[in-house]
């Protein structure tokens, strides 16, 4: 085909379309109504003399004809939008937001970000706390801090990885002192377990000192910074990011239990392109690899 005669428009709304896999958010994105999106696509594949999405009911999925072209259109746009940004002088912004794991924030990054204001004063940071999936074309966010056990979690991005997870038995002090010892891994099965998202994460980590047996019940949290509060509290044992404890850790307001850690993925910084980022994106990356850095070596 020409390029003359390529059908921008229609491209448009296909690419929005097969992206977030919806007409309506398509429609909503791109603010016109679903309908025109529908007959945009309904256009282009009349043009292509092929189907590009599968119609079924309420929902929409794409071709392999389909998913080709969406692949090609996706980096195409992302390719222009930067290159305007930069045109623009988009790096000249001192404005920056960030997506971060609620845990991370809470735990870790919010304890610490006096120190990045202090070094970078004309930066005006925002932190949205968020464990979903980041869309960055909808999301204001630059960069994202994300969990997860490899780097391939997240579509047409680019990650980096920031700090392997190390879950580590964790409880207050006044736990210890109201009731029996605990002398043996096996002991803890005895006292309150703080649980994250579900019990596995204690099922493997008994297993690896040795204690094969059930996992007793307790309360299950699906955010980590609700587990550390609780063994703040003295609620229960808990299984804690080694990093995320660390403050407690050295002002004693919780203690450790045995040595075993068990690994748990990593955290990773996440972005559309590295080599696209502005100033200040730049600047907290530095900032966040060089402060977490030395915790690694030790």
């Amino acid at each position: 085909m020409k390029r003359g005669r390529l059908p921008l428009t229609a491209l448009r709304s296909f690419e929005a379309a097969g992206r977030l896999g919806s007409f309506t958010a398509a429609s909503q994105e791109l603010y016109v109504s679903q309908a025109a999106i529908s007959r945009q696509v309904r256009e282009l594949e009349t043009t292509l003399g092929i189907p590009l999405f599968e119609r079924g009911h309420r929902r929409v999925t794409l071709t392999q004809s389909g998913r080709q072209l969406l692949e090609s259109l996706t980096s195409a746009f992302d390719s222009i939008v930067l290159t305007l940004d930069e045109i623009a002088g988009e790096p000249q912004r001192q404005a920056l937001a960030i997506s971060s794991e609620p845990g991370f924030a809470a735990s870790w990054l919010a304890p610490n970000l006096r120190r990045f204001n202090a070094a970078y004063p004309d930066i005006d940071l925002t932190v949205d706390s968020d464990q979903r999936l980041i869309d960055f074309r909808n999301s204001g966010a630059e960069i994202a801090i994300r969990h997860s056990i490899d780097r391939d979690a997240w579509p047409r991005t680019e990650a980096r990885k920031l700090i392997d997870v190390l879950l580590i038995a964790v409880t207050a002090p006044s736990l210890l002192v109201s009731g029996p010892p605990i002398l043996t891994a096996k002991d803890i099965l005895d006292r309150p377990i703080l649980h994250e998202e579900n019990r596995d994460n204690w099922q493997n980590w008994l297993s690896g000192v040795g204690v094969r047996t059930k996992v007793p019940a307790g309360p299950v949290y699906t955010d980590s910074a609700l587990v550390l509060q609780g063994a703040l509290r003295g609620d229960g044992i808990a299984l804690v990011d080694r990093l995320h404890a660390e403050e407690a850790l050295e002002n004693g307001s919780l203690v450790q239990l045995f040595d075993h850690a068990l690994p748990f993925g990593a955290f990773w910084i996440v972005a559309r392109d590295f080599d696209h980022l502005s100033r200040p994106a730049n600047a907290f990356i530095d900032w966040l690899e060089t402060s977490i850095r030395p915790q690694i070596a030790d």
